[in-house]
């Protein structure tokens, strides 16, 4: 991912909206694009063409092994988000495995202690 950012993929911020319905979190703009965070952690959002999400290093090796074409969230080139892995096309169109993958992805997140919010200056 470089160059000059696209606009978030409206069906799958729309296909996000709808598997977050279940879940208590807020919504925010980052990267441009829509994201989910629970206690100011965040677990889930859209990037462009895709939808990314938070795991653990548990989950970060399962996700890889059951879909070798899921790589890590790099919103800017050279700048991998550790925790976060993108979801393929094959996951995003399966939706008991999108749904299973979002679950993990906010019980995570909510085990983090509330990140409290910085001012700004």
């Amino acid at each position: 991912m470089c160059g000059k950012w696209k606009k978030p993929n409206q069906e799958l911020m729309s296909l996000l909206d709808t598997m977050i319905q279940p879940y208590n979190c807020t919504q925010k703009k980052m990267f441009g694009s829509p994201t989910f965070f629970v206690n100011n952690n965040m677990f889930a959002g859209v990037h462009e063409d895709t939808i990314f999400i938070r795991l653990s290093e548990e989950d970060r090796k399962v996700i890889q092994e059951e879909d070798p074409d899921s790589e890590h969230f790099e919103p800017l080139e050279g700048k991998k988000m550790r925790e976060y892995m993108i979801l393929t096309e094959s996951i995003c169109r399966e939706i008991p495995r999108l749904e299973k993958w979002i679950e993990r992805s906010f019980t995570y997140a909510s085990s983090f202690p509330p990140k409290i919010p910085k001012k700004r200056k």
